[in-house]
């Protein structure tokens, strides 16, 4: 919530221009004090401006708002205004304003040169600087401190000029409370709320409009689209039946392949046949050359021959095998030899190093037997036997000079760390006793200080009990006590006098009288008013009949140009003129409707009639595509007679043709199987001859010459036919050619029968029936499309017809608007004033009331004047006896100040006493620990422990010598002991290892080792001899090895050969077997002819699958023409994106209607938001004016106060206000019969009551001159009543209440130190400048 904190004020009006000058608000009381013309209301006046922008009223557009050039002395001034406050948020900020007053030759020049926000940046602590314009200023500052600008300047900061502005006239005080209501903003806003509702609902009905044609337009569009979708599932169905067809086309065609590769593969059988049998001959041949050649015929079967061969490669393999291994064992004997020869010398030199070895540990041994006697004699280690010692007896001695090396060590250790401990404890015995001394010379230092610092508190106390005696010494309590008296006196002399001139009543008498002569003046100037309206209405009513005649021309124009056409549009009737446009309307529409109906049956009739145009089109197509077809196929076919024949056939010839070459192929294949089996006679003729010596046909016995003779004929008759069978084969051959290439053009040859005899006529017949039924649609669509222009005929008329009638209506409507103003003001003029006094007589009488007015209004300022001066004598009077009283009560708080010090100072005297015993004590202590030689420590044993803690702590001084000496003698000898055995055990250890080295010696056994190395030189040795004799035999064996592998090559070509001859008698015999078995598969796949007619049936069957196939692609062509067509009617304009503008303006006709039904909510909600929140404050504000009256009023004539508010019309939420005051059951309008005290108190309580209601942000209540004509008791109890709402508001932060008034026993009321300890005195200073002095408020 926000508050103002500090102000600076300089250059403005009286205050120096060269000086600044601050004043403080305190919380909750800022009180200002000083006599008139001092300068207190220029402090409202700065607040006011800082916070609102607003100067001050008469101010003479800044002119005198700015310290006078002239006073100054100067061309030129300038003014500073820097308030300090923290906003609604609490953030603090700087207002700053800055002014500047030139004085120009003829007129002074006012200028507002800067506007600047300060504030602190929360995050960098820097100082930020923001400058507005004055305008944008006076906004921002209100909203910082949370109340509206009307609040600031009507409420909170009001000039003394404007402090009565709740009892002014009407209009002031309705448009101050609409300012504070805020009310003309919300009114505003209602009536905008009003006007966009109603243009809303103008947006809907043409939103609707287009909704309904949106609405054809896309019921059409979504036949379009039905009819392609249609189409195109028609298509789709079609493509499925043609892919079926095609797949069918494609089995047949897989099938004819099928049957052609199966044809192929017959032929290919039979060329494989031949083949393999020439291939039989050159093998059969190839077998009697290799049995020729063998060297001897192996009876053994084939397995018994490889496995011959497989293992002789194995015993050759195993000859070459135990040849290499004898050879590698011949080597490994060699190395095995030089080996032993290295190994026999090695253990020579072995041998040699052994012996020397044994010589030296025998010396070593005597040696170490006379170390050991002489240790244990010097040592007393105990008795010994006699030398030589054995290996175990020698190591037990050494072990235990060892252990008794490691106790004399141990011991010295332990005796070393006890004389370090208790050297320890006696150091840490006397290190503590040193810390406790310096613990007590610290606590004597701070002695010392203490009694300084009470020294000097003394001195400081005896300067100020001096100072206070010397202010007494001036002061005389009795003189002051009579002046006191005499003040009190004056007082009230001066009061009673004031009290006797009834300067109220008579002023209030004098008010009565002028607001009586004012409801007068208002009842003439409303007579008068009365009689301008009529005459300025007169003028109105003439005005408006002349428009109206002026629209009645031209509506009868209208209707007289258009009457015929309209009667020819609604066949002979002409409407009243409030219907015209409706049934014009309404004929439009059925027009349109019909218009569109005629317009989509024309569009069908057109789509069938290109529908047959393009069937047309297609089967005069297909009809030239197959007549070339048949031509290109009959040229096809001729040629191809000509080329096998070269002579010129017709395409007639050739099922003759194909006949003659299919028994000419016949022929010659039988004539060649024929021969072919004679052929294959004559061997196993001459088999049979030469076998069984008879003839093969008749069985009849052979001589050998007829054996003979028979035998050479068949050879003769073999060779002839061999011949014979060669041409048959080449006659076969092209009589077989030339049937397979007639066969090929006879699928071709049967494509052109059927085109001829079939497909052409069923296509010339289709044609001839779509050609019938295009004419019939071309006759019914010339029809639609005579009947569609008669209807646009009539169409465009009406439409034509539209402009004028609209406008004839929209005159008639403007007619009838006129025709009731017109009424109105007829009756308005008939209603009023018969016996009306004339302009003249009003006016005169004006005059008088109003000269009387200023009469009253003189006396009434002099009775003020009178009144003023009075109080202000009274005033200054009073500000004198409260000056004797402060100094009385100055005096008596010297008194009570010097009687403080006195006893302070006895205080602070027994605390130096007290410091000096405890000096004294310490000194003492000290000097005797000095006297027995001991250092200052012994002083903190006698503060805390007495003499038992000193003699304690000399003994343990005392002790520390004699245990440091102890200490340097234990180290000594410790030292020397460790010299010693240092010096014993290296020698030990020196024997140690001489003892080690000979038992190394006997654990190596180099003895056994000597003996060991001699066996094995003589088993080497032997070795060696072995080797050299195994040597010998490994040769021998190898040699009669490589004998044995020379005699193998020859067997080994023997059996290749057997094997040679037996594996290509073998494969003789595979393809005798694999001939015959393709003559199997010849059998059992069929003859030639078989698969041959099947190719036949299969070629027709994949030319009537392919006309079905055509068929159904014309059928689709159709389709797909239709839907193309449909899809380029769609993308016209009127068609595009129709479903997206008929949903989006659907949406938009949705959503304004959803938004204007807001609207009419919101109107509503916002008009009883209005009225509700109006009465609630209202009845908030008379509440608390009601309390306030009757707490603060002492008179009896009224009871309380309360504002009453108007609805000024209805169906407005604007209002009239008006102060009314209760007195007993009568309630009256307080404005004109409440006396100058009585307006003051109410203006001040409403202000008070706003300021609780508004000004929830903002505690702040700026109050100047609140006691301006109010008496004594209603001052007071106004006092009470700002005392009691500090009271209230004491726990409230905020809440500050600023007070001007010249008034000081009102100000005594108020001032108390509670609420605030200082208050400010406004004077002027010797040259006449104003000034703000800070002085304490004393009880």
């Amino acid at each position: 919530m926000s508050t103002v904190d500090k102000m600076l004020i300089k250059g403005i009006r009286s205050f120096d221009p060269e000086n600044k000058h601050v004043i403080t608000f305190f919380k909750p009381l800022t009180l200002i004090v000083g006599p008139n013309g001092a300068g207190k209301t220029t402090i409202i006046e700065c607040l006011k401006l800082s916070c609102s922008g607003e100067l001050p009223p008469n101010a003479r557009s800044g002119h005198s708002f700015i310290h006078d050039p002239k006073v100054a002395g100067e061309t030129e001034t300038k003014g500073q205004i820097k308030l300090r406050f923290k906003t609604a948020a609490g953030k603090d900020v700087v207002c700053i304003r800055s002014f500047q007053l030139t004085q120009k030759s003829s007129k002074m020049e006012y200028k507002a040169i800067e506007s600047v926000l300060q504030t602190i940046n929360p995050h960098t602590g820097e100082k930020v600087c923001l400058s507005y314009r004055c305008a944008d200023m006076d906004r921002e500052i209100p909203a910082l401190m949370g109340v509206s600008k009307a609040v600031l300047e009507n409420v909170i900061f009001v000039h003394q000029d404007d402090a009565n502005w709740p009892l002014q006239d009407p209009s002031t005080l309705k448009k101050k409370f609409d300012d504070i209501f805020s009310a003309t903003r919300y009114t505003k806003a209602l009536e905008v709320i009003k006007k966009l509702h109603k243009d809303q609902a103008q947006e809907i009905k043409t939103y609707k409009l287009k909704l309904e044609n949106l609405q054809t337009l896309k019921d059409a569009a979504y036949k379009l689209r039905e009819s392609i979708e249609q189409d195109q599932e028609k298509t789709e169905s079609l493509k499925i039946q043609m892919q079926e067809l095609e797949n069918n086309i494609q089995n047949v065609d897989a099938k004819i392949h099928h049957t052609e590769s199966t044809l192929k593969d017959l032929r290919k059988l039979q060329d494989q046949i031949s083949t393999k049998t020439a291939e039989r001959g050159t093998l059969f041949k190839e077998q009697q050359k290799q049995y020729a050649a063998l060297a001897e015929e192996n009876e053994d079967t084939d397995e018994e021959l490889n496995e011959w061969k497989t293992k002789f490669e194995e015993r050759i393999a195993l000859l070459e095998s135990k040849i290499g291994k004898l050879e590698r064992e011949m080597n490994d004997t060699e190395t095995k030899g030089s080996f032993l020869k290295q190994t026999i010398n090695d253990y020579i030199w072995e041998i040699s190093k052994l012996q020397t070895e044994a010589e030296v540990h025998s010396s070593l041994k005597n040696e170490r037997d006379s170390t050991i006697q002489k240790l244990f004699t010097r040592n007393n280690l105990g008795s010994l036997p006699g030398v030589p010692f054995s290996n175990e007896i020698a190591l037990n001695f050494t072990n235990r000079i060892k252990t008794r090396l490691m106790d004399l060590e141990k011991d010295l250790q332990d005796k070393k760390k006890s004389i370090e401990m208790e050297v320890k404890v006696a150091w840490d015995h006397y290190m503590d006793a040193n810390d406790r001394w310096k613990d007590i010379e610290a606590q004597k230092q701070a002695k010392v200080e203490i009694k300084r610092g009470i020294l000097k508190r003394i001195e400081e106390k005896e300067n100020e009990r001096d100072s206070y005696e010397l202010q007494i010494a001036n002061v005389s309590l009795s003189h002051i006590d009579e002046r006191e008296k005499n003040m009190r006196i004056e007082v009230e002399r001066k009061t009673n006098q004031l009290a006797e001139r009834e300067f109220e009543s008579n002023i209030r008498q004098k008010q009565s009288e002028l607001y009586s002569i004012e409801q007068k003046i208002k009842a003439l100037n409303r007579e008068k008013d009365i009689m301008a309206v009529d005459s300025e209405d007169r003028v109105k009513l003439s005005l408006k009949k002349a428009e109206l005649e002026n629209h009645k021309k031209k509506h009868q124009k209208i209707m007289d140009e258009c009457k015929d056409r309209i009667r020819g549009v609604l066949k002979g009737r002409l409407p009243p003129d409030k219907d015209l446009k409706k049934e014009i309307t309404q004929a439009l529409r059925a027009l349109g409707n019909e218009f569109d109906d005629l317009n989509s049956k024309s569009r069908e009739a057109e789509k069938e009639v290109n529908m047959l145009q393009m069937k047309i089109e297609e089967v005069n197509n297909n009809l030239s595509k197959l007549n070339k077809d048949m031509d290109s196929r009959k040229r096809f076919i001729e040629s191809k007679l000509q080329s096998l024949d070269q002579q010129s056939f017709s395409i007639d010839s050739y099922i003759k043709a194909f006949d003659m070459a299919k028994e000419k192929r016949d022929v010659q294949k039988s004539k060649y199987n024929i021969a072919d089996g004679m052929r294959q006679m004559f061997d196993p003729f001459e088999r049979v001859a030469r076998a069984h010596h008879v003839c093969p046909c008749c069985e009849r016995p052979f001589s050998a010459e007829e054996e003979d003779e028979f035998v050479k004929k068949q050879r003769v008759k073999a060779a002839s036919s061999a011949e014979h069978m060669k041409v048959l084969a080449v006659e076969s051959s092209s009589a077989e050619s030339l049937f397979h290439q007639l066969d090929k053009l006879r699928i071709v040859y049967e494509e052109y029968f059927k085109i001829g005899k079939e497909t052409i006529p069923l296509a010339e017949k289709s044609l001839s029936e779509l050609t019938e039924e295009l004419d019939q649609k071309s006759q019914a669509l010339d029809d639609v499309l005579g009947v569609l222009a008669q209807v646009k005929t009539d169409k465009d008329s009406v439409e034509a017809l539209m402009q004028p009638v609209e406008t004839a209506d929209r005159l008639f409507q403007e007619i009838q608007t006129w025709l009731k103003q017109v009424d109105d003001l007829e009756y308005k003029l008939d209603f009023r004033g018969q016996g009306v006094r004339s302009m003249e007589e009003i006016q005169l009488e004006l005059n008088t009331l109003q000269n009387t007015k200023d009469n009253l209004h003189n006396d009434l300022e002099k009775l003020r004047d009178e009144q003023r001066y009075m109080e202000n004598d009274l005033s200054n009077i009073q500000i004198r006896w409260h000056t004797l009283r402060e100094e009385k009560v100055k005096a008596a708080n010297t008194l009570r100040d010097v009687k403080k010090a006195e006893e302070e100072l006895d205080r602070l005297v027994e605390e130096k006493s007290q410091v000096d015993l405890d000096e004294k004590f310490t000194m003492h202590a000290d000097s005797n620990c000095k006297s027995n030689n001991m250092v200052p420590i012994r002083y903190v044993n006698c503060k805390l422990g007495g003499p038992d803690r000193m003699v304690k702590n000399k003994h343990l001084a005392e002790a520390i010598g004699p245990l440091s000496k102890e200490k340097e003698k234990l180290l000594s000898d410790y030292d020397n002991l460790k010299t010693k055995l240092d010096c014993e055990y290296e020698k030990q250890a020196e024997q140690k290892r001489n003892y080690q080295q000979e038992v190394e010696y006997y654990d190596s056994k180099k003895g056994e080792r000597l003996k060991e190395h001699k066996e094995k030189q003589s088993l080497s040795e032997s070795q060696l001899q072995s080797c050299d004799t195994r040597k010998q035999e490994i040769l021998a064996e190898l040699n009669k090895g490589k004998d044995l592998m020379r005699n193998q090559d020859q067997l080994k070509r023997n059996i290749e050969d057997n094997l040679n001859y037996r594996k290509t008698k073998d494969e003789v015999d595979k393809l005798t077997v694999e001939i015959e078995l393709l003559e199997d598969k010849i059998l059992k796949i069929g003859g030639v002819s078989t698969v041959e007619a099947d190719l036949g049936k299969l070629s027709q069957e994949r030319e009537r699958l392919l006309s079905e196939l055509n068929r159904c692609r014309g059928t689709i062509s159709v389709y797909q023409g239709n839907v193309s067509k449909h899809k380029i009617d769609l993308k016209q304009t009127q068609y595009k994106d129709i479903d997206k503008r008929y949903f989006d303006q659907l949406i938009q006709l949705k959503t304004t209607e959803m938004a204007n039904k807001d609207l009419d909510r919101y109107y509503n909600a916002l008009d009883k938001a209005l009225m509700r929140f109006h009465t609630m404050k209202m009845e908030e504000i008379n509440k608390i004016i009601r309390e306030l009256w009757q707490q603060t009023y002492r008179g009896q004539d009224i009871d309380y106060i309360s504002i009453h508010s108007d609805s000024e019309g209805a169906g407005t939420r604007s209002y009239s206000y008006k102060v009314l005051m209760q007195t007993g059951d009568a309630e009256l309008e307080m404005r004109g019969r409440c006396s100058a005290g009585q307006k003051v108190l109410a203006s001040l309580i409403i202000r008070l009551a706003l300021a609780e209601t508004f000004c929830l942000n903002c505690g702040i209540l700026a109050l100047d001159e609140p006691t301006t004509n109010l008496d004594g008791p209603n001052a007071e109890s106004l006092a009470a009543a700002l005392l009691r709402i500090m009271e209230d508001r004491k726990g409230q932060e905020n809440f500050q209440l600023i007070v001007i008034t010249h008034d000081e026993r009102f100000a005594q009321l108020i001032g108390q130190r509670q609420h605030a300890e200082k208050y400010y005195r406004v004077a002027k200073d010797d040259h006449q400048h104003s000034i703000i002095e800070a002085q304490d408020i004393f009880d």
